[in-house]
């Protein structure tokens, strides 16, 4: 059986991308786990246009909440051309009815349990509406099929040591989707990492690790660092700011060629960060706690979230002047979401402030799907706007790329200059954060391909 998996894409900029750095890995993972006999391909939508006109016997597209529409949109269209069409990924787990109006077949939850089944019946012509997936154990696991990738990818090899994570913020749906906190066998993660059938010399020297919290089991990280002291690569993942406290495993991280960690600071506001359920971050220790990973080389990247019931225009807008000083190498910049699955989005919904538009683009981070508290949704909108004009201006990249050059290991000071000149070179061009009522970008409306950052 011949098997297309789509990664549904829609851009988020206003004139559209201009470049991939890292590919998601569900699609890979996806094919990993095919049985050998399915011919596979893996398409993704930001790399290259998605043919409806295929040769495949199915049609598998996963996708987030903001992708949803454009989705449905290709499943009606590959079902009107005949095909078979099944879909995953966290928007249909919790919107499974939704997608079953436009799929053939759901997949809710965890793949890796149900997939094989879905595939031996779809070849017998005999899909199920709805395949349950439940958490399993992780080892086993087939290498993703990196030779299926785009080669422009600039950093292909993605890999997943652990899966879930142990705190529970309110705007997150990890805990539902992927719950309690599992990890792989240190040795198949192994093999992932030294995987080096790539083309270019960074794509062999960098690993990023998909994880949502790849430090939560100390002893477990400890033991796959440790092992990875040998294999000479340049690694970047996701953590808790709680890291900077265990000195082994800062040791650990520096001698195992850590250029990158992905902090979840969400907010310098005490009473959002309660909201938001992240009492373990402490304001008064944001300095401390990026000096710590500089001594060691290490490119700080941290997301933070505007739009908390306690925020204001101004408090929002005036964290641009504020990320240097706490020492972000890399902001993330994004709208408060209320994804279903979340107890934000209970909370929303149980006091009525989700607003009647359910267009998915206004769910993709970059849109505002909710009333806010303290301003309307088109000053919370205006505010984030602004925040990532000032933020990513030419002068602030430039004065972050600096000091990153001054004090960062080398592959850790390329990953910031480069992240920072692809957003400054956005910013220099006017190309913001679309508004979901803006027009597509041209070269969306013409299918030709589209590249993308894609953070966590």
């Amino acid at each position: 059986m011949k098997i297309d998996i789509v990664v549904v894409y829609v851009p988020r900029y206003l004139h559209g991308d201009e470049a991939h750095f890292v590919p998601p890995l569900t699609g890979i993972h996806l094919a990993g786990i095919t049985p050998r006999r399915h011919e596979v391909r893996v398409v993704h939508q930001q790399i290259e246009p998605v043919a409806i006109e295929t040769d495949a016997d199915l049609v598998a597209l996963t996708f987030f909440s903001g992708f949803a529409d454009e989705a449905y949109r290709l499943a009606d269209r590959f079902r009107a051309a005949g095909k078979k069409v099944v879909a995953g990924g966290p928007h249909v787990t919790f919107w499974a009815e939704e997608a079953l109006r436009h799929c053939d077949a759901v997949v809710v939850g965890e793949a890796e349990t149900v997939w094989p089944d879905l595939l031996d019946d779809a070849e017998r012509g005999a899909l199920a509406k709805r395949y349950r997936g439940r958490p399993a154990p992780l080892d086993a696991i087939p290498r993703p099929r990196y030779d299926l990738l785009h080669e422009q990818f600039f950093v292909p090899r993605v890999v997943q040591a652990t899966r879930g994570c142990p705190f529970t913020c309110s705007f997150c749906t990890v805990p539902s989707i992927n719950p309690g906190f599992r990890v792989r066998p240190v040795h198949e993660v192994l093999r992932d990492v030294n995987c080096d059938d790539f083309s270019h010399w960074w794509q062999r020297k960098i690993v990023w690790f998909w994880d949502d919290n790849l430090t939560a089991d100390r002893r477990y990280v400890k033991a796959l660092l440790q092992a990875m002291i040998g294999a000479k690569k340049w690694w970047l993942t996701q953590a808790s700011l709680d890291i900077v406290r265990d000195q082994e495993l800062l040791d650990l991280m520096e001698q195992s060629g850590c250029i990158g960690i992905f902090l979840g600071i969400e907010s310098l506001n005490i009473d959002s960060l309660a909201e938001a359920n992240k009492r373990q971050n402490k304001i008064d220790r944001y300095v401390a706690a990026t000096r710590r990973l500089h001594e060691r080389g290490i490119c700080v990247m941290a997301g933070f979230i505007a739009g908390f019931d306690h925020d204001t225009p101004e408090s929002i807008v005036a964290m641009a002047d504020q990320l240097y000083e706490i020492g972000i190498d890399v902001p993330f910049l994004s709208i408060l979401t209320p994804y279903r699955g979340t107890p934000l989005y209970e909370r929303m919904a149980a006091g009525g402030r989700l607003l009647a538009d359910r267009r998915s683009e206004l769910y993709n981070g970059y849109n505002v799907a909710f009333q806010p508290q303290q301003m309307s949704a088109g000053e919370l909108r205006a505010a984030h706007r602004e925040l990532w004009r000032r933020a990513f201006s030419p002068a602030a990249a430039a004065r972050r790329t600096a000091r990153a050059a001054r004090t960062l290991r080398p592959g850790a000071a390329m990953m910031a200059a480069t992240m920072n000149a692809f957003y400054g070179w956005k910013r220099l061009l006017g190309n913001v954060p679309k508004d979901a009522s803006d027009p597509a970008p041209q070269s969306e409306a013409a299918g030709l391909p589209l590249l993308s950052f894609n953070p966590r």
